[in-house]
């Protein structure tokens, strides 16, 4: 997506306001934030052959051929798709709290929000973000030319059903199957699956969105001289999650 000139002037001057709150390289890093014990687990490789890329709900919006993407590039190929995780306590469930494209191994110098360039950048403050929409409790890191070939899928497949229902009666027996063979960090309903679209070789992963439906950023990370280095999709500052949480059980 070409951003105008007159935006990326607006965004120049506000890029540093939509900045993480958190330090979202400990997810990766640390085995436990804001006492809660966290892990990080590979749930398979992410194809992204052109470099142009969206997150989405993959249910409710990637569906649409006219959901765009953003106008960072990332690098192109095939990247691990890392997931941090919140272990299981006190009667909740593992909760996906960050998931991770890394493209190198260069120091991080900077973030970035990923942005679509048609972001209304009036009144900015600090901690702010846009980010992404959640409807049905699942996101995905998509390229470009997945998004086409996805939205190719659905309409194929809606067509030949016409009174199914993708999730319930396509998706639901491939994240069932995702649970019996990967149950680990997963509910028996299954959290996660590394979805290969029927044709291709290319792989879409699909994970639960942290604490389901709402917004989530998505943070680029920058080297000194301007090269991407990773790509988190922030689903739960745990910081400030699981901080109040334990505030409110002392009083």
């Amino acid at each position: 997506m070409e951003a105008t000139k007159e935006w990326l002037e607006k965004w120049e001057k506000v890029k540093n306001k939509l900045q993480p709150n958190s330090n979202l390289l400990d997810y990766f890093t640390l085995k436990e934030i804001a006492g809660k014990e966290i892990d990080v687990m590979d749930i398979g490789p992410c194809s992204i052959p052109t470099g142009e890329f969206l997150v989405a709900d993959p249910l409710v919006y990637l569906v649409s051929k006219y959901e765009k993407e953003y106008f960072q590039k990332i690098p192109t190929g095939e990247f691990r798709t890392e997931v941090c995780v919140v272990k299981a306590t006190d009667g909740d469930c593992d909760r996906y709290a960050a998931v991770r494209l890394k493209f190198n191994d260069n120091e991080v110098s900077y973030f970035e929000e990923a942005m679509k360039g048609t972001e209304d950048l009036e009144n900015i403050n600090e901690g702010d973000f846009f980010g992404f929409n959640v409807d049905a409790g699942l996101a995905c890191i998509c390229d470009k030319k997945l998004h086409e070939l996805y939205c190719e899928f659905d309409k194929k497949w809606c067509d030949e059903n016409p009174d199914g229902n993708t999730y319930d009666d396509y998706f639901a027996d491939l994240f069932k199957k995702s649970y019996e063979d990967n149950p680990k960090y997963q509910r028996d309903g299954g959290d996660w699956i590394n979805w290969t679209i029927p044709g291709t070789d290319y792989h879409l992963p699909m994970f639960q969105s942290g604490f389901g439906d709402g917004a989530y950023p998505v943070y680029l990370a920058y080297d000194k001289d301007g090269n991407v280095c990773q790509l988190i999709v922030e689903l739960i500052d745990i910081e400030l999650a699981y901080s109040d949480i334990d505030d409110e059980e002392e009083e």
